[in-house]
């Protein structure tokens, strides 16, 4: 049986809340997180930059002067990349950068992920996750209560618009509800902090 503590967010302790074993003591697979970031990374681009190449630029259908007798270099367009208004040589064009990943391996990072955060001592369980007022000085409060000083992701059972509107202003602070979990934001953010109901949210959909 695998427990951790659980707390409320002025950190005092409440009890234990049990994890599923076969969830949070997966082995670290930094291969499979490294490409969930990857991939990840990638899907976020966008891809929409582009220029015009030398024939896709208007004008320039008339030879700019005859071949021979003028002293200068053959020209046939005044549309050649040498050419102010003349087209780009390598124009940047569209693409699309995404990139594919199984869900079973999507699946695998988050939750090794996650095991590495608990085993790490970097893993905690609140109550519940919720401020009266959405002021930013009750987040605050909530940080030094457990003395917080580096990244912290705190995943929420549902969007909540007053935990979103306290943490937004600090920097140091990502808020996301379970549903958009990933291992890109775990591993960015030196500190977990899981509402007890995402705990338990988490452990229905992917325990068997």
């Amino acid at each position: 049986m695998l427990n951790t503590k659980l707390y409320n967010m002025k950190a005092e302790e409440l009890g234990v809340i049990e994890l599923n074993e076969d969830l949070f003591t997966i082995e670290y697979n930094q291969p499979l997180i490294h490409q969930a970031v990857v991939t990840r990374l990638a899907n976020e681009r966008q891809g929409t930059k582009s220029a015009l190449t030398r024939t896709e630029v208007r004008g320039g259908g008339k030879k700019p002067f005859r071949q021979k007798g003028t002293g200068n270099a053959r020209q046939g367009s005044t549309r050649a990349p040498q050419w102010i208004k003349g087209g780009v040589v390598f124009a940047p064009k569209s693409r699309d950068f995404r990139k594919k990943m199984n869900i079973c391996a999507k699946r695998i990072a988050m939750f090794s992920a996650l095991s590495r955060k608990l085993a790490d001592n970097e893993f905690y369980v609140i109550d519940n996750v919720a401020v009266s007022e959405g002021k930013t000085k009750e987040m605050v409060a909530f940080l030094n209560s457990f003395g917080f000083e580096k990244t912290v992701l705190v995943v929420m059972c549902n969007n909540d618009e007053k935990v979103i509107r306290a943490a937004r202003n600090l920097q140091n602070v990502t808020t996301l509800p379970v549903e958009q979990l990933n291992t890109y934001d775990i591993v960015r953010n030196s500190v977990i902090v899981l509402a007890q109901g995402s705990v338990e949210k988490l452990q229905e959909v992917y325990g068997e």
